[in-house]
């Protein structure tokens, strides 16, 4: 009989023939405009895109821990000058992408967070989802559902007299909160931005993100025969201080 060690090192021969290779996880600083982190199902990405409008500032992330499909980052940045979004630091999924919205049972998901500030903050901790009318195509509809507002604001096409955004729909029972929906447009797609009402912070959210696409479905805002094509988690930073330190993130498409 064999024994058991020489089980495992037949099985790790095998492993190293077969050229399948076990990467280790990637937890190093990453501080470019564009950098990206694979994680099993993830990416850490950071889209630095309005970084031009400011005089001066960083952003960096870093994967702290990845366990099946739970994953944990850090995102450090300040920004100073302008009043424009820098960057949208972000956990992507990768995986269940350009399925069609109609074939979508759910979207469970879990978010724990928090949010180190130092000084005056601009910001948002938000997914972000875009559908699209064929798989793979280009942006169509983009769907944002903030978790905690600091001083920032949602695209909206209507205002009221002091500069606040007015919501089409108030009070919406989702995912065991109660949302206002902004509806705008950013020049390329529409934007729906559910805000939690009376400017609640929900940092330990959990719940299934299909019920605000159906609640979209549902008010003839995006037809059923789209197709998820983006779902990340992440946030918007304009000016300020701050650590986003996400300690366990999880979303699955079913």
């Amino acid at each position: 009989m064999h024994s058991f060690k020489s089980t495992l090192l037949s099985a790790f021969l095998l492993l190293l023939c077969s050229g399948t290779h076990v990467h280790a996880l990637d937890t190093s600083s990453h501080c470019g405009d564009y950098d990206s982190v694979t994680a099993g199902q993830y990416s850490l990405l950071l889209d630095q895109w309005g970084k031009s409008d400011a005089s001066s500032g960083s952003n960096c992330a870093a994967i702290t821990s990845l366990n099946g499909t739970t994953i944990a980052w850090k995102n450090p940045w300040k920004w100073a000058g302008g009043n424009k979004i820098k960057s949208y630091t972000n956990m992507q999924l990768n995986k269940g992408m350009n399925k069609g919205l109609k074939t979508i049972s759910s979207i469970p998901t879990t978010w724990k967070w928090s949010h180190s500030t130092s000084g005056n903050v601009v910001a948002n901790v938000a997914f972000d989802i875009f559908t699209s009318t064929t798989p793979g195509g280009d942006n169509h509809n983009e769907i944002m559902i903030w978790l905690a507002n600091f001083s920032a604001g949602p695209i909206c096409s209507s205002y009221n007299a002091y500069g606040i955004a007015v919501a089409v729909a108030s009070s919406i029972s989702l995912a065991g909160y109660t949302w206002d929906l902004h509806v705008g447009w950013n020049g390329s797609n529409n934007v729906y931005s559910f805000l939690p009402s009376n400017g609640v912070i929900i940092t330990k959210f959990s719940g299934d993100l299909n019920v605000f696409i159906k609640y979209l479905r549902g008010r003839g805002s995006i037809s059923s025969s789209e197709y998820l094509k983006t779902l990340q988690a992440g946030t918007e930073a304009t000016s300020g201080t701050a650590t986003l330190t996400a300690s366990a993130y999880s979303v699955v498409v079913n």
